[in-house]
């Protein structure tokens, strides 16, 4: 008999934003029995505003302005799916997502900001750069400060449509870090041109004209051009292929069309104007004002469908327009979170009234700020920008330093209402769940050797042998890695498959078992259905199918698949057939294990756990067909024994030895941090009992990537031996697809008690 509390409704937030972070916080230190939280958002990390032009200017790092939202979800025991919302179905309460299923909900919340409103302008699209999304004006900002770091001699000439507060703090930023790198390259500073338009008379048109006036003053003391008055009419590109900076962002000259006739010319155009919504909440039926942007009550819920709520720019309160900024949506947070838990506890919502005036902080680039509230302002003075930054640090730090003991405790003290369930056959998940889950799992290959399989369900299904082929077989099974039972199907049906293809088969079906967390039956038929297709997806993708299978639930999702091949029999690979004289090749880099127990201890990045993802999704297929094309002589995949306990595998009853290159073996990003701070996973240690075979492991565990040798992997590569004269073409090959893929050492004639394994390039 099991006790625990049964999943009965689904809170869902779409993006990422200030309020949301907040909230999130908030559900961590006071969760809901029964509540599922899941947080929808096409990025890990998410901009904190009021440190961006920071950033910009070079003043902070990436991680010191970005809420990290990886571990956020995960100390609020939230479900986070990184994909992109493009539409709902309010009448199914689904979110329609752009590479998944739809995820289903009973209370929704939105929070994803805003999009530049003027880039219907033409040419705009083509050739500016919008400010957001966030993230990607930061990828070409990154790619803009290297470019200009290379080539500090070359004349850069900038423009900046927008003289709000986004355009003003972005000129003084732009200005600010460039001008440093020119100092530091001993250049002059007048190498940059900076032109900032504005279609207004005054500069910050939301704010006093005392503060747009001052502001003015200090932008033509710093020789930054003002375009006043001038409305953005066209964007013209020019052609300059034949300039001889090879860089992309130089090849097009901008030339910026104002409606009196001015044209500038500008090899770099940032567009910072009026924000508006994205199109499809419109299109989904909520009502919206005039820029599409989500109309809420006092109480931060949509005037038109009561189960959904909006916060931060994508919303506007009717009772109470206020401006799209950042602080508003700092302010929501708080509130948005009590009518969120008041709607799940079906109490009476709380009203919510934005103050009408409000300290403005604006940076000038240079570490000082101006003070504005009203039509009081004044400055710039570094003791403001002190200020400024004392209160940016410590909003973020609510999101650092997350402590899962705490949240513990309160749940543990929320935890009265329990349910029996019954183990054994009692612990089946029900058949009308299973039914209707299966008939929704698409196949898109049909096999003519599945005799009986999940079109024709039976006791057991049955598939045939061809004559002249031998059955492959595999099994794995283990808890989730990944919240998202989507996602954790498409890796768990990589990882099963993957020894099929060291072995040289062909996929050709898999039996599926899983376990599904107790939960109401629909929303155990609903992750059932994402964890099936996501498996059945790739199993179609290796041209395999899905036939079968057990479902059981218990506290934890897990999942795992038995998994069949067809191979010929005299071209089928093994571990043990490596020759002196071969090359060592792995294909994916390692990692997983020491990234994901981070992430268990809210210690690893998202970015990090992003990469580790892409890389267990990527399949071994064509790499296995590759090896084979090229005559690798022994071949097998790297999973839970790590590098070293694959690779004693391989050499066990061998007269063969391996010299490993250290330096050349592929790391995942983030690995170096996690080993530095002494995280493993659970199996290291058992696996580093392998070490005794390693000849140098005294010298060799100096290296900081030695515990990467014992790491477990998830999904993790093939590591293949492949003849000499082969090994470059095989490895341009496999790189096509593989980047990862590296030559990571060389095989040996084993000598008389020496042991198997040496580590080269230790110090």
């Amino acid at each position: 008999m099991k006790l625990s509390i049964p999943q009965e409704t689904d809170l869902v937030l779409i993006g990422g934003g200030h309020s949301h972070a907040i909230a999130i916080r908030k559900f961590a230190m006071n969760p809901i029995p029964g509540v599922r939280l899941t947080l929808i958002t096409d990025v890990y990390h998410t901009p904190y505003s009021g440190m961006l032009p920071g950033y910009v200017a070079g003043l902070y790092n990436f991680d010191q302005c970005h809420i990290d939202l990886l571990p956020l979800t995960k100390f609020a025991g939230a479900t986070i799916l990184v994909n992109c919302a493009i539409g709902l179905d309010l009448d199914k309460n689904q979110i329609l997502c752009a590479n998944r299923p739809p995820v289903t909900f009973d209370l929704l919340s939105i929070d994803i900001g805003s999009t530049p409103a003027s880039l219907t302008v033409p040419g705009a699209k083509e050739y500016a750069i919008a400010v957001k999304p966030i993230s990607k004006f930061l990828a070409y900002w990154h790619e803009i400060i290297t470019m200009v770091s290379a080539s500090p001699a070359q004349k850069m000439r900038i423009g900046i449509v927008g003289g709000g507060a986004g355009g003003v703090e972005l000129a003084f930023a732009v200005q600010s870090h460039i001008h440093q790198i020119y100092r530091h390259a001993k250049q002059p500073t007048d190498n940059l041109e900076l032109h900032l338009f504005q279609r207004g008379t005054r500069l910050l048109p939301n704010h006093h004209h005392s503060v747009g006036k001052e502001v003015e003053k200090i932008l033509k003391r710093r020789s930054v051009v003002l375009h006043l008055e001038e409305n953005v009419g066209e964007v013209r590109g020019y052609d300059l292929s034949t300039n001889k900076t090879p860089h992309s962002l130089y090849s097009t000259l901008k030339i910026i069309c104002c409606d009196s006739g001015l044209e500038v010319e500008c090899n770099i155009l940032f567009w910072v104007t009026q924000a508006s919504a994205a199109p499809w909440l419109q299109k989904a039926g909520l009502a919206t004002d005039g820029r599409g942007f989500i109309l809420v009550n006092d109480q931060l819920q949509s005037i038109s469908h009561p189960q959904v709520f909006a916060a931060g720019d994508v919303a506007t309160m009717v009772n109470h327009v206020r401006p799209k900024a950042g602080v508003f949506a700092v302010r929501q947070g708080q509130p948005l979170f009590e009518n969120l838990q008041r709607a799940l506890q079906r109490k009476v919502l709380k009203s919510f009234i934005p103050q009408k005036n409000f300290l403005i902080l604006i940076g000038t680039g240079d570490q000082q700020a101006i003070a504005s509230r009203g039509r009081i302002s004044f400055g710039p003075h570094r003791l403001l920008w002190r200020w400024k930054d004392h209160i940016d640090r410590k909003f973020m730090d609510q999101f650092s330093n997350l402590k899962m003991e705490g949240r513990r405790q309160k749940v543990e003290g929320r935890r009265k209402d329990f349910q029996i369930f019954c183990a054994g056959c009692g612990a089946k998940v029900g058949s009308r769940v299973l039914e209707n889950v299966l008939e929704k799992i698409p196949q898109e290959i049909k096999r003519d050797d599945i005799l009986i399989g999940m079109n024709t369900p039976d006791d057991a299904a049955v598939v045939r042998v061809p004559r002249d082929r031998v059955m492959v077989q595999t099994i794995d099974y283990f808890r989730g890695l990944v919240d998202d039972p989507y996602l954790l199907g498409k890796i768990t049906a990589n990882h099963c498959l993957s020894d099929l293809f060291a072995m040289g088969a062909m996929a050709q079906s898999g039996l599926a078992i899983a376990t599904i967390p107790y939960a109401a039956p629909t929303k155990q038929e609903d992750t059932l259905y994402q964890l099936l297709l996501g498996a059945t997806e790739v199993l179609n993708e290796a041209g395999a199918v899905l036939i079968g299978g057990h479902t059981t639930e218990a506290e934890e999702l897990a999942f795992g698949l038995t998994c069949n091949g067809l191979a010929s029999p005299e071209k089928l690979l093994h571990k043990r057939g490596m020759q002196p004289g071969d090359v060592l090749i792995l294909t994916k880099a390692l990692g997983i294990g020491t990234l994901f127990a981070a992430d268990m201890r809210l210690k690893a990045k998202g970015r990090w756990i992003e990469s580790a993802i892409k890389s267990m999704l990527v399949s071994n297929q064509n790499a296995a067909q590759l090896l084979l094309e090229y005559g690798a002589t022994a071949c097998t995949d790297v999973t839970g024994f790590g590098l070293v306990g694959h690779l004693l595998e391989m050499l066990k009853r061998q007269r063969v030895a391996v010299e490993l290159d250290m330096e050349a073996i592929p790391v995942l990003p983030g690995v170096a941090e996690t080993l530095e701070q002494g995280i493993f996973s659970s199996l290291y240690p058992e696996n580093l009992q392998l070490s005794a075979s390693i000849q140098n492991r005294e010298q060799g565990s100096w290296h900081p990537l030695y515990p990467l040798l014992f790491d477990p992997q998830t999904s993790g590569g093939l590591l293949a031996t492949v003849p000499a004269e082969s090994a470059s073409a095989c490895l341009n090959a496999l790189q096509q697809e593989y980047s990862e893929s590296r030559v990571i050492g060389r095989v040996l004639l084993l000598e008389t008690e020496i042991l198997p394994i040496n580590l080269n390039s230790v110090f």
